[in-house]
């Protein structure tokens, strides 16, 4: 039987290279731990994204690489995830609670933005993070509907708000607060006050990514969340027609200008497949997500098709990944869940919070 060297190993596990961190476990780093005893091989993996939904063909795929190792007779690979918080713009300070907050943006309106939101929290979630979801359109929130919930938030201590609670996220909302078909008459002013209220009043618990479902366009809210709130990393909704292209550049361009990372481009409605007969059309054009990823340097995370089912789910309150968890669409979402937050796992880390505070004092 041949002596099996730990080299040897590492050698096998370079030839996979991981869809979502594009490279292999071993340069990343993501191989913490190689034990050789014997025939018996035990690898620990450990991501900074969670990937619940990729381990069992990551640990099949690892697992051929490994046995073809001669000598190697048993592989036995754990997997675990742990996310870090990671940095944002200069002089913000981070929000109690939160390690990464993500911002979803779309230049203007009708994109399906919030759709798209609420259902990379759920696949967050899904995946194995612990995740909130922060409402940030004042004038129309959505998300209240979206997630099926309804009430007012507890105060414990009458100023800070506990997050609602459904399908496992935790979630905020001015929604929440008024009654459903009363309008917001505010000024710039009073709406990104109450932006920020609701970020910071809001007692998250233990949030590993908190998405905010930002409004269309790039105004007074877009500019409150790029000076005042920690945010890690963007990601761009569009659908292929021109004309929202053509806006999606604008927000994009905004979050480059603010310093905040674009994770990517998340493109919607790009093929309708008829129910009835199969055929499928390109309604809004084709490959346009595509090319303005292209252009402006950043990853097509994935694109969604034209179906009524994901419309009817968030107008009853039950979003595609947990009204059909394991159906297709709800497999796109979760896909672009984990490379969102792959992406955003390669950003430098956040460590304020290992440097202890100086404090000066005059005896």
């Amino acid at each position: 039987m041949a002596n099996v060297a730990q080299s040897q190993i590492e050698e096998a596990l370079k030839t996979y290279i991981d869809p979502y961190l594009e490279a292999d476990l071993v340069s990343t780093k993501t191989v913490k731990d190689i034990k050789v005893d014997g025939d018996n091989v035990t690898i620990d993996i450990l991501y900074g994204f969670p990937i619940k939904g990729y381990i069992k063909d990551l640990t099949e795929k690892l697992t051929e690489k490994v046995k073809a190792v001669d000598g190697v007779a048993n592989v036995t690979i754990n997997v675990a995830h742990k996310v870090a918080s990671h940095a944002v713009q200069k002089g913000v300070n981070m929000i109690p609670g939160v390690k990464n907050i993500i911002a979803v943006a779309s230049g203007k309106g009708g994109v399906g933005k919030s759709t798209t939101s609420v259902n990379i929290a759920l696949a967050l979630a899904a995946e194995g993070a612990t995740v909130g979801i922060l409402d940030a359109d004042i004038y129309g929130p959505s998300q209240p509907r979206m997630l099926g919930i309804s009430g007012q938030p507890e105060s414990a201590d009458g100023k800070s708000l506990e997050p609602m609670i459904n399908y496992g996220i935790q979630s905020m909302s001015i929604g929440y607060l008024i009654d459903e078909d009363t309008p917001m008459i505010w000024r710039g002013p009073m709406v990104t006050q109450a932006l920020e209220q609701l970020l910071k009043d809001t007692k998250w618990h233990d949030v590993d990514y908190l998405i905010i479902d930002l409004p269309p366009g790039t105004g007074d809210i877009q500019l409150t969340l790029a000076q005042k709130v920690p945010v890690t990393g963007a990601v761009i909704v569009t659908t292929p027609q021109d004309i929202a292209l053509l806006d999606a550049r604008k927000g994009l361009k905004m979050f480059e200008k603010v310093e905040v990372p674009v994770l990517g481009i998340v493109e919607n409605m790009s093929i309708h497949i008829c129910s009835e007969c199969g055929h499928a059309e390109h309604i809004f054009g084709s490959g346009g997500g595509e090319s303005m990823a292209s252009d402006s340097d950043v990853d097509l995370l994935g694109a969604l098709p034209l179906d009524i089912s994901i419309r009817v789910g968030t107008d009853e309150g039950k979003p595609t990944v947990v009204a059909d968890p394991d159906g297709k669409v709800a497999e796109i979402y979760r896909d672009i869940a984990r490379r969102v937050a792959a992406k955003l796992s390669q950003k430098t880390k956040d460590h304020s919070a290992a440097f202890p505070n100086i404090v000066i004092q005059n005896n």
